[in-house]
């Protein structure tokens, strides 16, 4: 049976208000692996429904299906260079070139494959990514240069601390037959109960933290209050004979840390602020902490 017949079938019994799936079936019982697709018999008889006529393919313009010319290929390659986010389909209609045409020219031509974008904190503009970059070299080079003291340094940043805390992925492994599937573990709900801590530490070692009380928010004048004060004071216990004196106290620009108030303070304290990169959430205290251990030589660790 030919594909019009089976089209012709599928118009009839539509027109008869038989179902797609009975018009299937009955084809299928017949026919067998001869006979269309469920998928098939459904966008015909949709067709049909919305006033379709002819069983017969439409015509389509000629067009060259294999032509890979020089001249195609920078056709695509230019397409990709204004928008690289455009879809092999979006290209096919554009050029009138087929999607095996298309798809042979960008992944054997021109060596492109298709990734999916990733989300970023903020896209930094070229000034502060300089910035970001003469900071650090500047940071760097003072210790490097014997200047600084990563001892002398005090990182801090505020976190929060679930109560229950979920395993690493690697403690959330487990044995299961071949086919079982894996466990699962229930994500963190952002409700869950949590404490937030302001923390300041040393390499050697946390020097003071601060709880705060549920629903207190911190501002520049709390933060001066609960933490930098309280902070100070276990300086100067902690180094009777020499106080403040050489320390380094290296925060993020979060809106409390960078107030004109929190500045003064610590200048009158003696307390030295390392400069940290403008819009560079990524780089954390800690995590500058940790990067700097790792480029310096051991010996001049506390």
């Amino acid at each position: 049976m030919s594909t019009e017949n089976f089209r012709f079938y599928i118009k009839v019994r539509t027109a008869l208000n038989i179902q797609a799936r009975i018009i299937h079936d009955e084809l299928y019982s017949v026919y067998g692996d001869q006979a269309p697709s469920l998928t098939t018999v459904k966008r015909w008889s949709k067709l049909f429904r919305k006033g379709r006529e002819e069983i017969e393919d439409e015509s389509r313009p000629c067009r060259l299906i294999t032509e890979t010319t020089s001249e195609n290929i920078e056709e695509i390659r230019l397409l990709i260079n204004d928008d690289p986010y455009l879809t092999i389909e979006e290209l096919q209609e554009q050029t009138d070139l087929s999607y095996g045409t298309v798809h042979r020219i960008i992944t054997d031509h021109l060596n492109l494959r298709k990734v999916t974008a990733r989300y970023i904190p903020k896209d930094l503009t070229d000034f502060q990514r300089a910035e970001r970059v003469r900071i650090c070299k500047e940071n760097l080079a003072k210790f490097q240069q014997g200047t600084w003291r990563l001892c002398d340094i005090i990182t801090g940043d505020e976190s929060w601390f679930y109560h229950k805390q979920i395993g690493r992925k690697s403690s959330n492994a487990a044995w299961v037959r071949r086919g079982d599937p894996p466990p699962t573990v229930v994500r963190q709900s952002k409700y869950a109960s949590k404490t937030l801590l302001s923390i300041f530490f040393k390499s050697n070692g946390p020097v003071f933290i601060h709880h705060l009380e549920r629903g207190q928010t911190i501002d520049h004048q709390y933060y001066i209050n609960n933490c930098l004060r309280p902070l100070v004071d276990e300086i100067k216990r902690q180094r009777p004979s020499y106080g403040t004196r050489g320390i380094k106290i290296h925060y993020d620009n979060a809106g409390p840390h960078v107030h004109e108030d929190v500045s003064s303070y610590l200048e009158s304290e003696h307390l030295t602020i390392i400069p940290h990169p403008p819009n560079s959430p990524d780089l954390s205290p800690c995590d500058i902490l940790v990067r700097i251990q790792d480029l310096l030589p051991w010996d001049l660790l506390p």
